[in-house]
């Protein structure tokens, strides 16, 4: 099993924030800009795991040199079921620096964008947080 799949799974934000390299593109399925930086990133991905429930991976696909990746979950969100995908790209050094969301039904992506707007304020304060103390 790869280790991203492992820590998100394991819910261990420290172990994924590692996997995230600096300059790393976080591509929301329901935001149209993408975010840009781990500290952003990681406390998206924070925020997330708060609003999954019972959340797990269904397939985990590779291209042959590992640098890409697709890895199928499913999820809960406010009583509707997901199913969704993250793409990641991981760069030169084995650290995530791309990472696409994208989930179905509509029904899901409204309920997913609703609860992460719940949490955005949290998410802003951690990143903030984060930026500051890497100064």
């Amino acid at each position: 099993m790869h280790p991203f799949r492992t820590a998100v799974e394991a819910r261990d934000h420290d172990a994924v924030e590692a996997l995230l390299a600096d300059d790393v593109e976080f591509i929301s399925p329901v935001a149209f800009s993408p975010y840009a930086g781990k500290a952003i990133t990681a406390a998206i991905l924070r925020g997330v795991l708060r609003v999954f429930e019972d959340f797990h991976y269904v397939r985990e696909i590779a291209n042959p040199d590992g640098r890409d990746h697709a890895f199928v979950f499913e999820t809960t969100v406010s009583g509707k079921r997901i199913t969704g995908c993250d793409f990641l790209h991981f760069n030169d050094e084995g650290l995530i620096d791309n990472f696409m969301v994208m989930v179905r039904p509509l029904s899901g992506a409204t309920a997913l964008a609703a609860a992460m707007g719940e949490q955005f304020e949290q998410i802003k304060a951690e990143a903030a947080s984060a930026m500051s103390t890497e100064q």
